[in-house]
């Protein structure tokens, strides 16, 4: 069976889209620790991001790397922070939040709320930054 994030590539589930290419994929995460939490995964459903090949898990870094400076452009924090977890979803993916203390990417803490504009224009700020 297909996972959210399969669904959310074909089309099945709507997404705030970050970034695409014909490897991977950038939304922006609906319920974030902060505004811009974007989450970024490969096309291909592999559950844990270290069953990935080696030339795979390094693309998708490069790929997170240029979500991550497009974020860094329009969003005003210290760093964007980069997290995997991978339990949530059996899919590989990379958290990429902006935070200006360790704290802010805490997964524990309450998430911030934020309307279909809000969602639509940060979406669109980061996908013109890259």
């Amino acid at each position: 069976m297909a996972s959210i994030f399969t669904k959310i590539i074909n089309g099945d589930i709507p997404s705030y889209k970050v970034a695409e290419d014909h490897q991977f994929y950038a939304f922006l995460d609906i319920h974030p620790l902060a505004a811009g939490h974007t989450l970024v995964i490969p096309k291909e459903e592999t559950d844990y991001i270290f069953d990935l090949n080696p030339e795979m898990l390094a693309d998708l870094m490069q790929f997170a790397q240029k979500v991550a400076k497009g974020m860094d452009q329009v969003i005003s924090c210290e760093r964007i922070g980069v997290a995997v977890i991978g339990l949530e979803v059996p899919h590989a993916h990379i958290h990429l939040v902006p935070i200006n203390g360790v704290y802010d990417i805490d997964f524990g803490k309450p998430r911030v709320e934020l309307s279909q504009t809000e969602f639509q224009e940060i979406a669109g700020k980061i996908a013109k930054a890259i």
